[in-house]
């Protein structure tokens, strides 16, 4: 098994929502706001991801917009990088990563690809495409390996091209531990290794990872953020209370829609928040009150100090 990392390089990042005008267009005021309550917190920030950042609704236009604005909220405050969603080819996600460059992103996650209609590349053909993205890639990359595709990368290739000096990190956001394992002993005593979404997180911890992303932290990315800074610490009390707060956050949130809640949420306490963008549609049912209830059990209140 490879060595441990450090606590000291643990950290917590927050796939940003993209709040939207009731007419679908990117709503800047609101987006302003939000970052800069992100900044604030510490937690780093990703933009423009395919779930929060409700990218596969978003032009080339909309994200080359949206990362400018995160360059100048976020850039030099707390860690700023471009997410994306999962593309069909090589070239797309080389297009993608040339945008988030000419912007002056940090760094940018390349996603599995998705050859459509529930077809499955094959290892051979990922090796390809991966060797081929990060070749190309003009700034530093994290690899995904992310359940959504269907599939799994083989560990193995995982840790060959995170061998590369452009990979930065691997975020991987699947249920098999073992699985995670795996990644965590053959790359994250030199790359950074994050799970997508908390559930994981102190797992990921446990095995030697560095942290875990959420969803979660565009309503309280000072809890995020608290759960490392405990485990760095080494204050587990402290730990394991910010951790169940968040879990608990998540459960009022996702089964019960997710985004489309999380922006209400944040409306309705008067924080930056906005609509979803269509097929989406506002959250104003029973999903909100289940989620307020969560909210106050937690005694978050308005979720200015979380």
């Amino acid at each position: 098994m490879a060595a441990k990392a450090s606590p000291e390089r643990a950290s917590t990042f927050v796939i940003s929502i993209t709040p939207f005008g009731a007419d679908g267009a990117i709503d800047e005021g609101l987006l302003r706001g939000h970052y800069r309550r992100l900044a604030a917190s510490g937690i780093g920030v990703y933009v423009g991801g395919g779930g929060s950042g409700e990218g596969y609704s978003l032009s080339m236009a909309d994200t080359a917009r949206l990362f400018a604005i995160a360059v100048e909220e976020l850039k030099g405050k707390v860690p700023v990088r471009a997410m994306g969603v999962e593309p069909r080819t090589a070239a797309q996600m080389i297009a993608f990563l040339e945008l988030a460059q000419a912007a002056g992103m940090e760094a940018a996650q390349v996603y599995s690809l998705d050859v459509g209609h529930a077809h499955t590349p094959t290892n051979a053909e990922l090796d390809v495409y991966f060797a081929e993205v990060i070749d190309a890639a003009p700034l530093p990359v994290v690899l995904s390996t992310h359940q959504s595709v269907g599939y799994r990368i083989a560990p193995e290739l995982i840790v060959e091209l995170a061998g590369s000096s452009k990979v930065v990190g691997v975020n991987c956001t699947h249920p098999d531990l073992g699985y995670l394992a795996a990644i965590v002993d053959g790359v994250a005593a030199a790359k950074d290794v994050h799970v997508g979404g908390p559930m994981q997180g102190l797992t990921a911890l446990a095995l030697g990872a560095q942290g875990y992303l959420s969803s979660e932290g565009n309503l309280a990315p000072k809890l995020c953020v608290r759960v490392i800074e405990c485990y760095k610490k080494g204050d587990m009390a402290g730990m394991m209370d910010a951790f169940g707060k968040v879990i608990r956050l998540s459960a009022g949130l996702y089964g019960n829609g997710g985004i489309r809640v999380t922006k209400a949420v944040l409306n309705h306490l008067g924080l930056p928040g906005g609509y979803p963008r269509k097929p989406r549609l506002p959250a104003v049912d029973e999903r909100l009150t289940r989620a307020l209830a969560v909210v106050k059990g937690l005694e978050m209140g308005g979720l200015e100090g979380w």
